[in-house]
């Protein structure tokens, strides 16, 4: 049993972690598509958006020169594209920012909400995300997340797994890495936070990629705690 006794503040990955995004996004398009009468395959949509998001962000890494992008620019970007190689026609302006917005208007896991009011009570939480503050807030409006404050990537102009992000949360909380508790569906996400001092927790989301997941379904690290759903991280810290 690892020492967690020292830990003061959670910070959380949010996609897939504290939200279900593709059960989201299909259900929102394809619902809106109904009203608009645009047929698309919103499946394949939605699967292929989250296909090219690590590497949309690495293109930013790769172009420090052209200074940080933030992710609904990187979204944007993306879904022209995808929107182009699908053949879905008949879309206005409107219609690709009414899309792009899908993903601040995620619904969270069943246990989320309840898991994070819970963690609150003792601790600072906060999202860790590569999604940005606006749309990381219009989020927590939207699904009722009680967040102490948000952090984003946009803060650091670093995306997640860069050591910038994990070091940054815990010096604008004015705690040694230590102190702070990274959550993730992820285990890469976790083993990049561990690296640099942090707690880690485990949650499985088997779900996330619905039936286009490969990784994931278990915990792969020797991570802090590992439970099934955020009330599980709940009851190991104790509250």
């Amino acid at each position: 049993m690892s020492d967690i006794s020292g830990v003061k503040a959670l910070v959380f990955d949010v996609f897939g972690t504290v939200v279900d995004w593709r059960t989201s996004l299909i259900n929102d398009f394809t619902k809106w598509s109904e009203t608009r009468g645009i047929k698309a395959d919103w499946t394949g949509l939605v699967d292929g958006w989250r296909a090219v998001y690590a590497a949309s962000m690495d293109e930013v890494r790769k172009n420090p020169q052209n200074g940080y992008v933030m992710l609904d620019t990187l979204h944007r970007q993306s879904l022209e594209k995808l929107v182009a190689q699908l053949g879905i026609k008949g879309l206005t302006e409107a219609d690709l920012h009414h899309l792009t917005l899908g993903w601040h208007r995620l619904h969270p896991w069943s246990d989320s909400v309840a898991g994070l009011t819970r963690l609150k009570t003792k601790y600072i939480i906060s999202p860790l995300s590569n999604g940005n503050v606006a749309l990381l807030t219009n989020m927590a409006k939207f699904a009722g997340l009680p967040w102490d404050l948000i952090m984003s990537a946009e803060l650091f102009e670093h995306y997640k797994p860069d050591p910038e992000t994990y070091l940054g949360a815990a010096k604008l909380l004015c705690l040694p890495p230590e102190q702070v508790m990274m959550v993730a569906a992820h285990n890469y996400d976790l083993k990049h936070a561990q690296r640099l001092g942090l707690k880690t927790a485990f949650v499985a989301r088997p779900a996330e990629y619905g039936p286009l997941q490969k990784v994931d379904f278990e915990a792969t690290g020797d991570w802090d705690i590992i439970a099934k759903d955020f009330g599980g991280v709940a009851d190991r810290l104790g509250c």
